[in-house]
């Protein structure tokens, strides 16, 4: 057994006196809808629901194993690293100081509070994550702290390998499959060099959000790049550039065991988690059950395990993730309609609408001394394919309209 693996195990039981393991839960929905035997390993049921506590608590008891006298920690992050770090420097009894954009939200403000207690303080310091990371290293520096860093560090590493130590043992023997959401790298690379050595019949499958594939990026130039633009709606994994140690042990992934995931799309899969199985999802944590449908040749029949990365979702998004998801999905459309200016003209239109089309927008100001006025319009349907009939019905009645719903543009600015 490597010194790698060996440490996985010594990580994970000493683990035990901070959380129990994870749950491993066969999920009979995703089995029968795929034809295969599929299990969830439930990140987002650890302590800060999020598997960001294992990295910190390996590393921060790593470094008090050798400097016994360090007793400030430091951090930046906008989210899960930031819980973990505090949930573990209380558990110490060391003093963590972790800084935040001004941008954060207030509910992972609040609970990175809660869970750190009076072991930590937050700091609230520039909009964009680049200001507040250097702020907090100019800060560790002058204070003497130990910068512990969300995924690129050796100890983070291994203490995120824990995962997959946790996941053998309860499994009772190796999964054909496991698929697992990538974002700096910590936790794929970490699971990656154990199970490469303790199953390495294994396949395995890395995802990552289409608007932060720093890991497809990396394996096309061979070395980590910094991507020149980043959607931040998977928080969680949506990272510019991959983790120098953690794309040491993803260098020779396949190109075509990495799968991107749209945003939008993934917000189907939080949606469908939530009604179906009442499973709350982040957006990270939804990547890894998001491509199921992309593998369901390669997964049938097979024994496959999902990494549920996180779970600290906001409800205050539920809108913003249910609206993105209908769009996705088709059963959502927004459009400009070019509405003649006299009685009757709306009443004309409203007949056209099927028993299943529903106005969920509708904003129209009649101007005088103008023949026609513009309508911005939401229309809500049961099948996709209802708006093919409505729109030739406006084609055959000479109705002048514009959908707008992928205009990326206009969209974000009208709704």
């Amino acid at each position: 057994m490597s010194d790698f693996a060996d440490t996985a195990l010594a990580t994970t039981a000493r683990m035990r006196a901070l959380f129990p393991a994870t749950p491993l839960l066969r999920n009979d929905y995703l089995s029968a809808k795929y034809d295969a035997d599929i299990w969830l390993k439930r990140e987002d049921l650890s302590p800060v629901r999020s598997y960001k506590i294992r990295g910190a608590f390996n590393a921060m008891r790593k470094v008090l194993a050798e400097k016994p006298d360090q007793t400030l920690f430091v951090a930046a992050s906008a989210g899960n690293h930031a819980q973990g770090m505090a949930f573990v420097c209380r558990h110490f009894g060391v003093k963590g100081v972790i800084f935040m954009p001004v941008t954060t939200p207030q509910q992972k403000i609040h609970k990175t509070r809660t869970f750190g207690g009076d072991a930590i303080e937050v700091r609230l310091v520039g909009d964009y994550f680049d200001d507040t990371l250097a702020e907090a290293q100019a800060f560790c520096a002058d204070a003497g702290g130990h910068f512990l860093p969300p995924f690129d560090d050796p100890y983070v590493i291994e203490g995120q390998a824990s995962v997959a130590v946790e996941m053998l043992e309860e499994l009772g023997g190796a999964p054909d499959l496991v698929i697992m959401p990538v974002g700096g790298g910590g936790l794929s690379s970490g699971m990656r060099l154990y199970l490469r050595e303790m199953a390495p019949q294994t396949e395995t499958i890395f995802v990552e959000p289409e608007g932060g594939a720093s890991l497809t990026a990396a394996l096309k130039a061979q070395e980590p790049v910094t991507l020149g633009r980043v959607d931040t709606f998977v928080d969680g994994a949506a990272v510019a550039r991959i983790g120098e140690r953690t794309f040491e042990a993803l260098r020779d992934v396949p190109p075509e065991d990495v799968l991107t995931a749209p945003e939008d799309r993934i917000c189907t899969t939080i949606i469908e988690m939530l009604n179906v199985e009442g499973i709350v999802l982040e957006p990270a944590g939804a990547l890894s059950l998001d491509v199921l449908d992309q593998l369901r040749d390669r997964i049938r029949g097979k024994r496959v395990v999902c990494i549920t990365s996180g779970g600290n979702f906001d409800f205050e998004r539920l809108p913003e993730v249910k609206e993105r998801a209908q769009r996705y999905s088709g059963v959502k459309k927004y459009f400009i309609l070019r509405l003649p200016q006299r009685p009757g003209a709306l009443r004309d239109f409203l007949e056209m609408l099927g028993p299943g089309d529903d106005i969920a927008r509708f904003e129209y100001l009649k101007k005088s001394a103008r023949n026609f006025g513009s309508v911005l319009i939401g229309i809500e349907t049961d099948r996709p394919e209802n708006f093919e009939t409505l729109f030739a019905r406006l084609d055959a009645a000479e109705f002048t309209y514009r959908d707008i719903t992928d205009d990326q543009i206009l969209a974000e600015f009208l709704i």
